[in-house]
């Protein structure tokens, strides 16, 4: 992509109503504007971002055999009656009536419609256990939306549901997710810590956040030093198998957000407790019959007797993941992108754009790393130096490729990792190599 005809507009200065890290570099680099209070457009670098995020987590979820399903935005409000939680819910619920005074509500969550489609088309154990997942857009009208997207009224998630027969079956349903959260988070360059958490206005009695440390995360944040050494499963995973020694593996050194933490009866020493801010990413729910109850999810089971499934919830805040990275990988000068959730792979920048040699260059190079699949944008803009090269360091690309009259000279380019700020000059032909492996 050529940075001249890319829609990417940029802010010099920090903007006044960006309170946080996230909100103030999404702002600047061009990859959101405010539509009205907590919701957002997303403009062209933003949403390349949200899509690859949004694809890792798709990956991971299929490959924890999960399926994915599409529900819709809108829901009637009878089904949430008949769960007990449209009254319950509270002012977070957008509630709505259609031009025939249906009462309708834009969707906080999927419980309700999940159900509802496993009770008409599943009706005996035999076609269990099963695993549904999709990533929607979704509305909790918070009272006072901040932070730009990590606080927003519109949201995308990822929310999967899981109907076994029993709590066993339920558990490793749990389990499933456990691992593959871990897998996915790992993925974005994240070390997301699970912790025990409070359920909430979903309910359930067995649940874990997943939290990633970041020094301007929401809340304080407490767990032993060796969680963070912890090795994440990576390659295949077995997740027909047990998984049981993975999760008591990282369920066994203490952790705990603030709301939980009782320092009177923390048992690890001062000595080995980390104390630091978090950013709840994701978090996973078992609930039992929650919702199978009153919603009449049954199926008949081995004895001829019909009994309510089993179910448990598990959800990923794809959008505030963007804001989260950020959060947790920044520097001074702007975003630094772990490369797998990076909107470009490289930046190419033609420090004079009109000479001969310099233009030459980059078109064959920006022709060479495509052909290879590299993901470039190319800076074929007119202005000074040291203005690409801000704008290169605030949009965070893990790799930044420059071509100058001077190294041209001596046959040379450079190459900058963003991460590191280390710096190279090697030929054109050995930077093709490199960064197209």
């Amino acid at each position: 992509m050529r940075l001249t005809t890319f829609f990417m507009p940029t802010l010099r200065e920090n903007p006044t109503e960006a309170q946080i890290v996230s909100h103030r570099l999404m702002l600047r680099a061009g990859m959101i504007r405010q539509s009205s209070a907590g919701i957002y457009s997303w403009l062209p670098l933003g949403f390349r971002v949200l899509k690859k995020i949004e694809q890792i987590v798709r990956e991971e979820q299929d490959a924890a055999g999960c399926q994915e399903l599409l529900m819709p935005t809108i829901q009637p409000a009878e089904l949430w009656r008949e769960s007990g939680r449209y009254e319950d819910y509270g002012k977070e619920m957008l509630r709505i009536r259609d031009r025939h005074d249906r009462e309708l509500l834009y969707g906080p969550t999927n419980e309700e419609v999940i159900t509802e489609i496993f009770r008409a088309g599943v009706t005996s154990y035999r076609a269990l256990p099963q695993l549904l997942y999709h990533i929607q857009w979704k509305f909790r009208d918070e009272v006072r939306p901040r932070f730009g997207i990590m606080r927003g009224r519109e949201f995308l998630m990822k929310d999967a549901y899981s109907f076994d027969l029993d709590f066993d079956g339920a558990k490793r349903a749990y389990n499933k997710m456990f691992v593959a959260y871990l897998r996915t988070f790992d993925r974005m360059g994240l070390k997301a810590i699970p912790m025990a958490a409070e359920t909430g206005p979903i309910g359930g009695d067995l649940s874990h956040e997943f939290i990633i440390l970041a020094d301007t995360g929401e809340s304080a944040v407490f767990c032993h030093k060796d969680l963070l050494e912890f090795d994440v499963p990576t390659g295949e995973v077995d997740y027909d198998g047990d998984l049981q020694p993975i999760v008591d593996h990282w369920t066994s050194r203490y952790a705990a957000a603030d709301d939980l933490h009782d320092p009177a009866q923390c048992p690890v020493p001062e000595a080995d407790l980390v104390t630091h801010r978090g950013i709840e990413v994701g978090h996973i729910f078992y609930f039992g019959t929650k919702y199978s109850d009153p919603l009449k999810g049954m199926v008949t089971g081995p004895d001829g007797a019909e009994t309510p499934v089993h179910m448990g919830s598990y959800g990923i805040g794809v959008s505030r993941l963007v804001g989260g990275i950020i959060e947790a990988s920044h520097d001074d000068a702007g975003i630094v992108w772990p490369a797998s959730v990076a909107p470009f792979d490289l930046g190419l920048i033609n420090l004079k754009v009109g000479d001969e040699a310099c233009d030459a260059m980059c078109a064959d190079l920006y022709a060479k790393f495509r052909r290879a699949g590299v993901d470039v944008l190319y800076d074929d803009t007119d202005e000074r130096a040291g203005a690409k090269f801000a704008v290169m360091d605030l949009i965070g690309l893990p790799w930044q490729l420059t071509v100058g009259p001077r190294g041209l000279k001596s046959g040379v380019v450079e190459l900058k990792n963003r991460a590191t700020g280390e710096r190279e000059e090697l030929t054109p032909d050995a930077a093709v190599k490199r960064l197209a492996g």
